[in-house]
């Protein structure tokens, strides 16, 4: 016969404590929120801050817990952003058609859609659509100090074509 440790709890009561806290962290949990799709209106790229036709599909604001924002953006062919930077870093994710992200190094790259782009903290860029081609991508935009971006000049035609 195996001798059981006075000291020690039953499984038995484990469960049952863990079950009995379970259901009060439950009651003190807050409930996730849905955004149903269509209830967000839809936004056109400011012209102080885009060059063409680019519409802003929001997703989600920052909140008090999470410091940043999603949204999908989606630019007509030749549009594209303004020179900006973003103070704590945005990711990029192309979800569809052909689109261009350059750098104010003069470095211009092609994307796709399953593209994903790191732009780090302070990196001046622009992205857009091919000149031929739409492009919608989804942008998760960290905020710092409550602020996600700082616009800048806009891109000249010479700029987005790489001459």
């Amino acid at each position: 016969m195996k001798k059981v440790s006075p000291n020690l709890p039953s499984l038995t009561a484990l469960a049952v404590a863990g079950v009995l806290a379970g259901e009060t962290a439950l009651a003190e949990t807050p409930q996730q929120t849905l955004a149903q799709s269509g209830t967000q209106a839809s936004v056109k790229g400011p012209a102080d801050f885009f060059t063409g036709d680019a519409r802003i599909d929001p997703l989600f604001p920052e909140n008090d817990v999470a410091n940043y924002s999603g949204a999908y953006v989606t630019f007509e062919p030749g549009a594209r952003s303004a020179w900006h930077t973003h103070p704590a870093g945005q990711h990029i994710i192309v979800t569809s058609g052909v689109g261009l992200t350059g750098t104010s190094d003069g470095k211009i790259d092609v994307i796709k859609a399953g593209d994903v782009i790191w732009c780090p903290p302070g990196v001046k860029h622009w992205h857009g659509a091919a000149p031929e081609t739409a492009m919608t991508h989804l942008v998760v935009t960290a905020s710092k100090d409550g602020k996600n971006v700082i616009w800048e000049e806009h891109v000249t035609d010479e700029q987005y074509h790489g001459e």
